[in-house]
């Protein structure tokens, strides 16, 4: 079976990045590619756009009139974006990839009921080896993030304009969730001037923003004699966009849920945790 795909905002880096990715990809075919309203970009092919060829696709700005056209919709674009094609998505029962970050605690909860009637895979990084990483964290922070002094450390591109990145939250709530521990709570972003004595309760995080950096993410788990480092640097988009096509080959077979590249991946049933 083919699964036809949605994808919102096509022209950017990203957009086109998962237009040469999912064309390639056996079993999923673009049917969709949206741009926002007044782009001159409009009526051009998708696939010309991404530097493959024409496939028949062309850009067009209103989701609404396309819901036939899609089974699902891969949306990595801005929250109130997303909030928009959920209502559509939802609607016309079409399941969702979601790979937008900073998305408000309200539009998690509207994820979550939407997911009573549409299946959703929602995560703020859908690279393959990003989702071990996180698999790996749980099991550091078990064994000696008690012990330990966290931190987290995250850079990226001059253009992202959410920080900390949602890949280094969500890092964050691994680690907090494994140690029993609120994030919200223990979280501290950024130092400045006499902080005093470090809280070896709280857990830190470092953003930096510069140039074209894709992606990078360190988690310290530091004791006196010794550092772990587990740390994932991406040198391109197209492993978020490999794992946006593993995602939505994998939707396709759900009915409803909200879930996330855990799931995708299986990660979420081996033994790897530690004690079990």
């Amino acid at each position: 079976m083919t699964v036809r795909v949605a994808i919102a905002g096509a022209a950017g880096r990203m957009g086109r990045v998962l237009i040469k990715t999912l064309h390639e990809t056996p079993g999923l075919m673009v049917t969709v590619a949206t741009e926002m309203a007044g782009s001159n970009l409009l009526g051009c092919d998708a696939g010309e756009l991404a530097g493959i060829g024409a496939i028949g696709t062309p850009l067009r700005a209103n989701l609404h009139d396309l819901v036939a056209e899609f089974d699902v919709l891969i949306d990595f674009t801005t929250p109130a974006a997303t909030q928009h094609h959920l209502a559509l998505c939802h609607n016309a029962a079409r399941r969702m990839v979601i790979g937008t970050t900073g998305l408000s605690p309200d539009l998690h909860q509207q994820l979550a009921r939407a997911a009573q009637d549409i299946a959703i895979v929602a995560a703020p990084n859908m690279s393959i080896g990003v989702n071990l990483c996180f698999k790996l964290l749980d099991i550091a922070a078990r064994v000696m993030g008690q012990e330990s002094d966290i931190e987290i450390i995250e850079a990226h591109h001059r253009h992202k304009i959410d920080a900390p990145s949602g890949t280094a939250l969500k890092m964050g709530d691994i680690i907090a969730t494994a140690l029993g521990r609120d994030l919200a709570e223990v979280a501290v972003y950024g130092r400045h001037g006499h902080t005093g004595v470090r809280d070896r309760h709280t857990i830190g995080f470092e953003t930096i923003r510069a140039g074209d950096v894709v992606g990078e993410h360190s988690v310290w788990f530091v004791v006196d004699g010794e550092r772990i480092e587990i740390t994932h640097k991406a040198s391109h988009r197209i492993n978020f966009a490999n794992g946006a096509a593993r995602a939505a080959n994998w939707i396709a077979q759900q009915k409803c849920g909200l879930f996330d590249m855990q799931d995708v991946l299986g990660l979420r049933d081996t033994s790897l945790r530690f004690g079990e």
